[in-house]
């Protein structure tokens, strides 16, 4: 018998003061849910499945409810999970009113041939199966879109470094909620799922790391569970919770393994190159670490019995951008 553990991210950023508290009451939730699923003997899959779909619902997050606009004003959902007892996976793209996205993303896994379907497809097969559908703009996401291209219009645009002018000035609007829950139940089972909005005033079409297999996402209970938030083009390139994942898998802790992977993020990619990873492996262990201001996270594990979240992880690894070396703030 192994001990069901289960971590949660709201995620990856720079979170204002006035949206924090929401934000812990979320995780919190999601951790709960998941985790009373897991002690109810319950299975990993179906706990981080249950998990993500309540930070969907949650208007806080870049998820589902509350999803970022594209830069035409546009919704373009995207999520994905993932079993790490037989390998299966499914994900889902380009979505525009979808209610859970991390559900359809099941469906792909478990009633079709596919790993990744997209856009008209994908909305298709949710139609076969009944999936609810809602408007997934929030007053809050249309206002920090006229915000953001009004700045863009005054900037007279041309080409996207703007951008990230902008992100120095208001890096809350750009704040990169994506969510995802790890976990492992009693059998030793492993599972991951994650969900985002995407990248604020992303270009329609762009597809990011949440729904490719190994970026985003990645469960093996050979190794153990990540999932990641941030800049999807970081993770994309790195093949990042793969990466994590095989960091498990040769006899790393997740912690370590999270920690491992932010230090080549920060090495090998541009500075501000954002990203958050949670993890959990084999034995059980959590992980969690970022290089950015904060990572809205939550876990629940036997010993603690009770969600416990925070904005920031134990340990944090930035870029110093002039003199391109690291540094750890450890216990905050």
């Amino acid at each position: 018998m192994h001990k069901s553990v289960i971590v949660i991210h709201g995620g990856a950023g720079a979170w204002q003061p006035e949206r924090r508290k929401a934000g812990i009451a979320g995780v919190k939730t999601a951790a709960k849910t998941g985790y009373d699923i897991l002690k109810s003997g319950g299975t990993a899959l179906d706990a981080v499945e249950a998990a993500v779909k309540t930070m969907e619902d949650n208007p806080t997050f870049n998820a589902g409810l509350g999803s970022t606009l594209t830069i035409n004003k546009q919704i373009q959902m995207e999520a994905s999970i993932m079993d790490g007892k037989t390998l299966r996976a499914g994900a889902v793209s380009l979505l525009k009113d979808i209610k859970n996205p991390v559900q359809l993303a099941r469906i792909v896994m478990e009633n079709t041939d596919h790993v990744f379907m997209a856009a008209e497809g994908a909305e298709k097969l949710a139609d076969l199966y009944g999936l609810e559908r809602r408007n997934p703009t929030t007053e809050l996401r249309l206002r920090y879109w006229h915000e953001l291209t009004t700045k863009l219009k005054n900037a007279e645009l041309e080409s996207l470094p703007k951008l990230s002018k902008l992100l120095e000035s208001h890096p809350h609007m750009f704040e990169t909620d994506t969510v995802g829950a790890v976990a492992i139940d009693k059998n030793g089972d492993t599972a991951a799922a994650t969900s985002t909005g995407g990248r604020a005033l992303k270009l329609p079409g762009r597809i990011g790391d949440t729904p490719l297999i190994g970026c985003g996402n990645y469960a093996d209970n050979e190794a153990g569970a990540c999932s990641a938030t941030g800049i999807g083009e970081v993770a994309i390139r790195l093949v990042l919770a793969k990466t994590t994942c095989d960091l498990m898998r040769t006899s790393q802790s997740a912690q370590e393994a999270v920690k491992t992977s932010i230090q080549l993020v920060n090495r090998r990619l541009p500075p501000k190159s954002s990203m958050g990873l949670i993890a959990v492996d084999t034995h059980g262990g959590i992980g969690a670490a970022h290089n950015t201001p904060n990572l809205c996270w939550a876990y629940i594990t036997p010993k603690t019995q009770k969600p416990k979240a925070a904005m920031q992880a134990k340990t944090i690894i930035q870029t110093k951008i002039k003199t391109e070396k690291t540094w750890e703030n450890a216990n905050l």
